[in-house]
């Protein structure tokens, strides 16, 4: 009851109507965890995290930003390329993840998962559509030593694919007569990102402003997580960045959030920093015993104590002195390779992906319903007009052979009947080609909402894109950001919708 005399139901009270009503909380689809493998949370013992990119949300086009300023700096000092190259400014949104670089020709490429080239661009220019079908007797081969095409996997990684771009149309405008190596011109790039990140510059920066590149304490994370330990799963942090830069970080977002967990240390029961994934799935590195600092204390063997901070490592030793293993634990991370792949094809452990940048998507696509539905009826109206073409092509065949052998009264009359067939199916073709035409021009529109240079990440035109098609593939559960998991039970059973093959579908 409040001052005035009137009763005000307690949160205890609204809970039990919401039970009584069976009310549902409707969760926005950019906030929905999504399943392409049934999974069964109840049955779930541990869930581990990756930290970067997975529980720590970056700012993206700051981090961006930073990684091209450092990279160009150390491209003028490490491997002299003009001064003039560190005035190019960052644009964040010219590279999504998937895409892959043509270290021979300068390309920057989008595929789908059959490999067809479907979109690129030269330095900062689109390729036309003869360049694209260029590539069809190609065998494009990915994730192999000197391989000639380089897969863009990570948020990390998407400076990578605009500094390319941006030097090929440097360098080409400063020696246009001159044959580049453009395997050499990316190998300096990665060298050179890679350089920026081993000697602590970029770690550096964002440890004297954390805000400006990472949202600060994030209560709905925090709770998520403590929800998952209140259902009695052990909750688990494996992440490949080092214990000064962890603790910093995690701090930052955890620290004080909830008054039962007042260091960020109290929600894990297990610490890994400098896990070296992938290598940690296919290695036998031993653990480590570091403080925040990172100053090694010795290897541990037997066993890991609650919230103590351990370097290294690899799996069989983890699950041997953890307890934890096989389908029971479920791993959470943003790498398509590092987290999911290898993580899927060297233990049983189940697995999560953090796609950050599909609920900018998803909410976009919501503002874009109308549009987006008006493009299926039109592709629907194609499969229908094709269906069509066919079955009177088939007329046709048996009108030709009718008309072998049919008597002069009746031939005339199904040449006659031929001549119409034909005025039709022609009328047909035309119709069809105008709409793929119409469909083609409006699709391009429309994903230009999303990202100007790429459209969606998932997509292209109907078909998966290649880090689409991986993430349908290894990934049990993807979703854009750890704290969606509060819209659900800890317990939940996320069920895949079925997927009915072409031939049944009615």
């Amino acid at each position: 009851m409040d001052r005035a005399g009137h009763w005000s139901p307690s949160p205890i009270d609204a809970l039990i109507d919401a039970i009584r009503a069976d009310h549902q909380v409707a969760v926005e689809r950019a906030r929905k965890v999504y399943c392409n493998r049934d999974l069964n949370f109840e049955k779930i013992e541990a869930v581990g995290f990756d930290m970067d990119y997975t529980l720590a949300r970056y700012k993206q086009d700051e981090l961006d930003a930073l990684s091209v300023e450092l990279t160009l700096e150390r491209l003028v000092t490490e491997r002299g390329y003009p001064e003039e190259i560190k005035s190019i400014k960052s644009i964040s949104n010219f590279a999504i993840r998937g895409l892959v670089v043509d270290t021979l020709r300068g390309n920057v490429l989008k595929m789908d998962a059959h490999r067809h080239v479907g979109k690129g661009y030269h330095g900062l220019r689109e390729l036309t559509r003869e360049e694209r079908h260029e590539y069809r007797d190609i065998t494009i081969r990915l994730n192999e030593t000197n391989s000639r095409f380089m897969l863009i996997d990570t948020l990390y990684a998407l400076p990578e694919a605009f500094m390319y771009a941006a030097l090929v149309d440097y360098l080409e405008a400063l020696q246009p007569q001159k044959k580049h190596d453009w395997k050499r011109l990316f190998d300096d790039i990665r060298y050179c990102i890679d350089l920026a990140h081993r000697d602590g510059s970029i770690k550096d920066e964002i440890m004297t402003d954390t805000e400006r590149f990472i949202p600060g304490k994030d209560e709905e994370l925090a709770l998520t997580l403590h929800r998952i330990r209140s259902a009695g799963k052990r909750v688990f942090l494996l992440t490949n960045s080092y214990p000064t830069y962890s603790n910093h970080v995690m701090s930052h977002i955890l620290d004080g959030v909830l008054q039962e967990y007042p260091s960020w240390r109290n929600y894990f029961e297990i610490i890994i920093t400098g896990a070296s994934k992938p290598t940690f799935f296919t290695s036998r590195n031993p653990f480590l015993r570091v403080d925040a600092t990172g100053t090694v204390s010795g290897e541990e063997y037997q066993g890991f104590q609650r919230s103590a901070l351990y370097q290294g490592g690899n799996l069989i030793d983890f699950e041997r002195m953890s307890g934890m293993g096989g389908e029971k634990v479920v791993y959470v991370g943003d790498h398509i390779y590092g987290d999911i792949v290898r993580s899927k094809k060297s233990s049983a452990w189940r697995t999560v992906m953090i796609v950050q940048e599909m609920e900018a998507e998803l909410d976009q696509a919501e503002d874009l319903r109308d549009e987006i539905h008006h493009l299926d009826e039109v592709d629907s109206e194609i499969m229908r007009i094709s269906e069509r073409i066919t079955y009177e092509q088939n007329l046709l065949y048996q009108l030709e052979d009718l008309i072998h052998r049919a008597g002069d009264v009746d031939k005339e009359r199904l040449q006659t009947a031929r001549k119409e067939l034909n005025k039709s199916k022609d009328k047909l073709r035309r119709l069809r080609k105008e709409l793929i035409e119409g469909l083609d021009n409006a699709e391009h529109l429309l994903e230009s909402n999303f990202n100007p240079y790429w459209g969606l990440v998932f997509r292209l035109a109907n078909e998966n894109t290649l880090f689409g098609e991986q993430v349908e593939d290894y990934a049990c559960l993807y979703t854009s950001r750890v704290s969606n998991f509060i819209n659900y039970s800890p317990v939940h059973y996320y069920r895949a919708p079925r997927q009915p093959m072409p031939h049944e579908r009615y």
